[in-house]
């Protein structure tokens, strides 16, 4: 099968992820004064103002001096600092509650925290090194972490937080086999001329492209209206949640019905998902498949999943329903299994909110578990 497909990715300072990983950082900021702590907190993001709301419940205390400490930490972090949003300055609402008591009395025993359906998808690209993940995807993000890292760095002057990109491959028998179009909208300095910030850009995009595939002139775009000054929520509202393909496969797979971010891990709609993608990647990086697809859905207040679904689009080596019924054997799919799994209550959110959730390595201190390859030789003795 031929075909071109397409992803795109947004940097730490788009303004949904400026959202995102504000409510983040919030949630991990309850989680470590309390690893019980419940969240679901929605951020809005625009000129100079940033607006909290949803729902906490926790037995420590935060004071509104410590989450307004962590909304301007988190700004300064991603880099703003101008005219109209800056950490400094930026006005702080904060309009969070007390999480309602009919949602908790389902949790309280152990039950999911909300119904809905979640999940989870990995891929061998063959030829490359993906994380198991969708190729386009993967090197969108790729894009904007190198210009990032290089922003921080202060390698370039007059790159700004705000930026997105996109790529296009084409695949040749299910195989990806070059890049035919790329872009990058990346916000500047207004001293900064469109012809130093495509150098810039095209320098990256040669570091991160496998050697040969970088397309030729008339398609790479970069910033195709010629200006991207006013950028970050000063040139478009932010919200929490609406970037949630970027946040997982890049469309290569189903998305469920919920966001990640400003959640606690007994919010099935993050855990679970988490959940389904562990298991996806252990199942293709143990050989039994090329693609694996799962999908779970829950009700709120029960424990145990209603369904379990798979599709290895054909690419399986093993029987399909068997290995379906093998992976509840393996794992707990109860909200509380999932979260004792995968060490789920711990501060370790905010890292995942920009580039992906997935398709990252794990790290030290128990963020991005769900990436781990711990489960391969338990799934390959089953067949």
């Amino acid at each position: 099968m031929n075909y071109l497909f397409t992803s795109e990715s947004v940097s730490e300072g788009h303004p949904d992820k400026v959202c995102d990983q504000i409510s983040d950082a919030l949630t991990d900021l309850y989680l470590s004064r309390d690893s019980q702590a419940r969240t679901a907190i929605e951020t809005l993001a625009t000129t100079n103002k940033v607006v909290i709301s949803g729902e906490t419940s926790s037995s420590a205390f935060v004071s509104k001096e410590e989450i307004e400490q962590t909304v301007r930490s988190t700004i300064k972090k991603i880099g703003y600092n101008q005219k109209n949003f800056s950490w400094q300055s930026v006005e702080i609402q904060n309009f969070l509650h007390t999480q309602s008591s009919d949602i908790a009395l389902g949790v309280d025993r152990n039950g999911a925290g909300d119904q809905g359906i979640m999940f989870g998808y990995a891929k061998k690209e063959e030829g490359f090194e993906s994380e198991y993940m969708p190729l386009p995807i993967y090197l969108s993000h790729r894009i904007l972490q190198s210009l990032s890292s290089s922003r921080h760095l202060g390698d370039f002057k007059g790159l700004e937080p705000d930026a997105k990109s996109q790529v296009t491959l084409e695949y040749e028998k299910n195989k990806p086999v070059a890049v035919r179009k790329i872009v990058v909208s990346h916000q500047h300095n207004e001293n900064l001329k469109q012809e130093e910030l495509s150098n810039i850009i095209k320098t990256h995009l040669e570091q991160v492209l496998p050697q040969g595939w970088m397309p030729e002139e008339k398609d790479i775009l970069i910033n195709p209206t010629g200006r991207f000054v006013i950028g970050g929520p000063d040139g478009d509202t932010g919200l929490t949640g609406r970037k949630i393909i970027v946040d997982t496969y890049g469309g290569s797979a189903p998305h469920g019905g919920g966001a990640f971010s400003g959640k606690d891990p007994t919010k099935v709609d993050r855990s679970a998902a988490y959940m389904l993608r562990y298991l996806a990647k252990n199942i293709v990086a143990a050989g039994l498949a090329d693609s694996c697809l799962l999908q779970i859905s829950y009700a709120i207040g029960i424990a145990e999943p209603l369904s379990l679904f798979i599709d290895c689009r054909g690419t399986n080596k093993v029987d399909e329903q068997k290995l379906l019924q093998i992976l509840p054997q393996l794992v707990d799919l109860t909200p509380k299994g999932i979260i004792k799994h995968l060490q789920l209550n711990k501060p370790i959110y905010e890292v995942t909110a920009s580039y992906g959730h997935f398709g990252r390595l794990p790290q030290e201190n128990g963020a991005f578990s769900w990436e781990k390859l711990d489960l391969t030789n338990e799934l390959k003795r089953c067949f």
